[in-house]
């Protein structure tokens, strides 16, 4: 690991975000609560908040930090659901890492959740995709005391 000890303690945060495609089904099932392993969108929040609070053990060269905060938001555009992710901390080191494994997980739950409405009469997923993970924004804000 990198060592962060002379670094200044600050406020930081980081906007992720991730989008999964779906069929137009799965999204009308989602959104009228019609999936059978339940509340897919809550699930999938729940899920990147564990996530982000597991990052250092599950990424093995990030360093464990205090997490002072986490918005998990998602939006509907056409077939797709696209999952935001901001996280707040107070430290030596940024939190992109913790962000980007938030909107992992919270992607990686929602295909969870959804796999059986999903899949073809092959087993196959034609209609699902995760793309375009990536972080908005990082920040590093005033020195704290």
């Amino acid at each position: 690991m990198v060592d962060i000890s002379d670094k200044d303690i600050l406020v930081r945060s980081a906007i992720a975000v991730g989008e999964i495609s779906l069929s137009d089904t799965t999204i009308e099932k989602i959104k009228n609560g019609d999936i059978e392993k339940g509340n897919v969108l809550s699930t999938a929040r729940t899920a990147a908040i564990l996530g982000i609070k597991k990052t250092s053990e599950i990424i093995p060269m990030c360093h464990q930090i205090p997490i002072t905060g986490v918005d998990v938001n998602f939006s509907f555009k056409d077939n797709t659901i696209i999952a935001t992710v901001e996280v707040r901390s107070v430290g030596r080191t940024g939190v992109e890492m913790e962000a980007l494994t938030g909107v992992s997980i919270a992607l990686l739950t929602v295909w969870d959740m959804v796999k059986s409405a999903e899949k073809d009469d092959t087993g196959n997923y034609p209609h699902t995709f995760i793309k375009n993970i990536n972080v908005l924004k990082k920040v590093k804000e005033t020195k704290t005391s």
